[in-house]
């Protein structure tokens, strides 16, 4: 990367109030270790007990999310990275992660995410309430969706995702989470 361009990017962060930015593998040292950096750095900002716990608790549900996903499809190391950024705007703490995927699961995703965001605060414990009676399914590796729900609860409003095709099989899925 050229110097001029690391600028740039440094503007970047500055013009979006960039707390945290990293782009890469997600091995669970690395989640462990950038999260403990995350909860000090936002200590160290005078952040309130419970945003630190929400931030935190989000970083890790997206994290997590994408370090399963590429370990279930065994996806090589430039399609199994992850992107993360958290910044502050205002009052809120936004958490912005994403990955690459296989089509059908990015579109089902963007399906879930936007049925999860046409709910209020009512529906989604409802939802929440139903998930968790739901017997987990053999080899599942998450709660039957819970953490988005969660991630929906904790989320000041409702969640917004995108994605973008890459070529015939994967496209970029980018999830939003303002707290």
């Amino acid at each position: 990367m050229p110097p001029q361009d690391l600028l740039a990017l440094r503007n970047q962060f500055e013009r979006h109030n960039i707390l945290l930015a990293f782009n890469g593998l997600f091995s669970a040292t690395l989640i462990e270790e950038i999260g403990l950096a995350l909860r000090k750095h936002l200590e160290a900002l005078s952040a309130t007990p419970t945003e630190v716990t929400d931030v935190f608790t989000i970083y890790i549900e997206m994290t997590q999310n994408i370090r399963h996903y590429a370990t279930s499809k065994n996806l090589s190391d430039s399609q199994a990275s992850g992107t993360i950024t958290i910044s502050r705007e205002q009052d809120h703490y936004i958490i912005n992660a994403g990955n690459v995927v296989d089509i059908a699961d990015g579109e089902a995703l963007l399906q879930r995410i936007h049925h999860l965001a046409g709910l209020d605060k009512t529906g989604l414990k409802a939802l929440w309430k139903t998930q968790m009676r739901q017997p987990r399914q053999a080899g599942a590796s998450s709660g039957a969706g819970l953490g988005l729900i969660d991630m929906a609860r904790k989320a000041s409003q409702p969640l917004a995702a995108s994605f973008n095709r890459l070529d015939d099989h994967s496209g970029f899925f980018s999830l939003q989470v303002v707290l």
